[in-house]
């Protein structure tokens, strides 16, 4: 998976987090701690959250989309990292979208119940953005479009992309993006972001109907 060589990275289960009505006696939740020469990060993520974040990347845009990730994903969701913003933001993002897809992966354990598939397209103003998702345990990930311009802020918008690709690849997502239309990169950047929110939210949703692994291989 991306970025994990030479990685010092520890993950726990949380105590006592946040539950909806309904949900399994898994409690979904995760915490991730990574160290390297260009970031130091703990992330927490509760899958059956409220939509609550607290996070601090140093890129405010990209503080910004992890929020309205969480947000529109029902994810509680806390970021801290200390990046090598004087190089540029390339590191900060992918570190933190690796975490992020770590603690997917263990929050969502062995995927019992879950619906396992999900598609969303999402509007905000000109823009349109969609995302495909299997949350398989098969990382792969294929991106179409652009973004009208280089840069929103101090976020490169290019790194939208290669943050979807980070969380894919740790999380073990098979996971189509695309940017449909659009003229105005923050526009086009958010979209994508709560497209996958969305996506992530179906797909990781627990099923009330299936008590098993949603594979005819027993396992993801």
């Amino acid at each position: 998976p991306v970025g994990r060589r030479g990685v010092r990275a520890t993950r726990n289960r949380l105590t006592n987090p946040p539950r909806r009505a309904g949900m399994s006696d898994h409690d979904r939740t995760a915490a991730v701690t990574r160290e390297t020469s260009e970031t130091t990060i703990e992330l927490t993520l509760a899958v059956d959250g409220d939509g609550d974040s607290e996070v601090d990347t140093g890129v405010g845009f990209y503080d910004h989309m992890l929020e309205s990730f969480a947000k529109h994903g029902l994810f509680d969701l806390t970021v801290r990292c200390d990046g090598d913003l004087d190089i540029d933001d390339h590191h900060t993002v992918e570190d933190v979208a690796i975490c992020l897809g770590e603690a997917f992966d263990e929050a969502l354990g062995d995927k019992r119940g879950i619906r396992r598939y999900a598609d969303r397209r999402v509007p905000l103003d000109e823009a349109v953005a969609s995302v495909v998702v299997d949350v398989a345990g098969r990382p792969y990930y294929e991106f179409d479009g652009a973004f009208s311009q280089e840069s929103v802020g101090e976020f490169t918008s290019v790194m939208a992309d290669h943050f979807a690709l980070s969380l894919a690849h740790n999380a073990g997502l098979t996971l189509h993006a695309a940017v449909e239309r659009g003229d105005n990169a923050h526009h086009e950047v958010e979209a994508l972001f709560k497209a996958l929110a969305r996506a992530l939210d179906d797909a990781t949703r627990l099923d009330e109907r299936r008590s098993d692994t949603p594979s005819t291989k027993g396992e993801l």
